[in-house]
């Protein structure tokens, strides 16, 4: 699933060409909202929301979110779609563009009003103009005896991690996953979080190594059974979730990680 700071270039992108202009058309390809149309209502923006993206055109908003499979493409009036057109959810066309959402995990068009429905749930955006390190904190600590892997996952207490910003952050930090929010520094946890983050922000190439040479931007994600860059030990792969519905993929270094 793509992190925040991907979603974020997304996000970026499609605001970039669509920001202002007049929809042609648009075509909602899912049965729930497939009467819904905003052709010749203007786009305000595209923002994000952690993981979420916010399309406000008119008196709307459209709402997305990319889960595993989903992605947006823009393209030039007039040119040819670089997936099938039966994983498109929804068409908008402008007079220069062609915005294209394929396979999207949630799409929603709510009232403007109506947001907080979609992503009011959410903590603080690592990525938003108005991010706040504290409340973040405040919600982690809420739930002292959940493992901190799954405290920093949940899109509650603060959003826009994935799998790959938790594993590389509890590395950093030198704490393994399972220790307990207790008993884990969330200040210093939180504030590296968010330079972290946005640090990749605006490179396609995620690095929380300092490093973007092949093989070497992440310290434990993703290396399962290779050696740590710091100290050389074997790293490992496994499991952490509350449930076996939250279940998910952890790289850890015994050595480093206590």
């Amino acid at each position: 699933m793509p992190e925040g700071d991907t979603v974020f270039r997304v996000t970026r992108h499609l605001n970039d060409a669509l920001a202002g202009a007049v929809l042609t058309g648009c075509d909602i390809r899912v049965p729930e909202f497939a009467t819904v149309d905003l052709t010749g209502q203007r786009i305000e923006n595209v923002t994000s929301r952690g993981k979420h993206i916010l399309m406000r055109v008119g008196g709307s908003t459209i709402h997305s979110h990319l889960k595993m499979e989903g992605d947006w493409h823009l393209y030039r009036a007039g040119s040819a779609w670089r997936r099938p057109a039966f994983q498109a959810r929804i068409v908008l066309t402008t007079v220069e563009f062609t915005a294209v959402g394929f396979e999207l995990g949630r799409l929603d068009v709510v009232p403007r009003t109506a947001e907080d429905t979609v992503v009011g749930h959410l903590g603080p955006d690592l990525l938003g103009a108005d991010w706040n390190a504290a409340e973040a904190v405040r919600r982690i600590a809420q739930h002292p005896d959940h493992p901190i892997a799954v405290a920093l996952l949940d899109q509650r207490n603060l959003a826009g991690l994935g799998n790959e910003y938790v594993a590389e952050l509890c590395f950093l930090r030198g704490m393994l996953p399972t220790r307990q929010v207790r008993d884990a520094d969330l200040p210093r946890t939180v504030s590296l979080a968010h330079r972290l983050i946005t640090a990749n922000r605006d490179r396609v190439q995620r690095s929380t190594t300092g490093d973007l040479r092949p093989g070497r931007m992440s310290w434990v994600y993703g290396r399962g059974g290779r050696p740590c860059l710091r100290c050389g030990a074997r790293i490992r792969s496994g499991e952490l979730g509350r449930t076996d519905l939250d279940s998910r993929v952890t790289f850890v270094c015994p050595h480093c990680q206590s």
